[in-house]
């Protein structure tokens, strides 16, 4: 029963991988909705890679500062431990950034991903859409962005600190982020989907929760892609239509 369970939870990660790449599919096939996509990405990008910069060219200085109490220490173990909270610091940056380029992206595009999702709702049998004024829906995913910033910033301090345990937290830190960050990835795109439906946050996380290993399986080679430079910006909106893919199979609707 347990090997049924497993199997069953690698044939569904796999499952929601493929949503992921028959959605990027869509998406390449339309130039129109690849540059709707883009548009806002580009924007995002640089705004977060202009801070990231900054705080890998001071992730030493920063290092430093939080290690103040080491001042005294011989200079190997000294050196020794700012290397370890530097690469702690950044580990927790990335994460932090790959949330905050989504959070940044999704709201300044929110009238472009919007579009991008009805378009595969409309090319995979339709969906009943809520009555909500459109100003409100941005409301609603402006909300539920911050509040999953929010919990990203908490992932970030949590894996920060993790990096900090000798060889532990160089190995399974890598690890815990990439499935940490994709399930965060998951409900964060899901949200442009699911709010056109009337579905806030408490919902999305119920039926993704649900069907984690689908969720995983979209999220967690997003939040791999978009640490690539550039690339993150090409994949956002083949990741929207995913996730309009993820969001009508988890709510039982043809998505094929």
């Amino acid at each position: 029963m347990t090997i049924d369970r497993q199997r069953n939870a690698v044939s569904e990660f796999f499952a929601g991988t493929g949503l992921l790449l028959r959605g990027t599919g869509l998406v390449l096939r339309s130039p129109r909705l690849l540059l709707l996509g883009i548009v806002p990405g580009v924007i995002s990008f640089v705004i977060v890679v202009a801070a990231l910069v900054t705080l890998l060219v001071f992730s030493t200085d920063v290092a430093t500062f939080l290690t103040w109490f080491a001042d005294g220490w011989s200079a190997d173990a000294r050196r020794a431990l700012r290397i370890v909270v530097a690469v702690a610091v950044v580990a927790g940056a990335l994460i932090l950034a790959v949330m905050t380029f989504t959070a940044l992206t999704l709201t300044i595009g929110d009238p472009f991903y919007e579009a991008i999702s009805k378009r595969i709702d409309d090319a995979t049998g339709g969906a009943r859409e809520s009555d909500a004024p459109w100003h409100r829906t941005f409301a609603w995913n402006l909300v539920d962005s911050l509040r999953l910033l929010a919990l990203s910033v908490a992932t970030s301090v949590a894996l920060f600190a993790l990096g900090l345990v000798p060889v532990v937290g160089q190995t399974a830190g890598p690890v815990i982020g990439a499935v940490t960050g994709g399930w965060l990835l998951a409900v964060e795109i899901s949200g442009v989907p699911f709010n056109r439906r009337g579905l806030r946050l408490r919902d999305r996380r119920r039926l993704l929760r649900a069907n984690r290993a689908l969720a995983l399986g979209f999220g967690v080679p997003v939040f791999l892609v978009f640490l690539v430079p550039f690339v993150s910006v090409l994949v956002m909106p083949g990741a929207v239509a995913g996730s309009t893919l993820l969001a009508r199979r988890v709510l039982g609707q043809p998505y094929e």
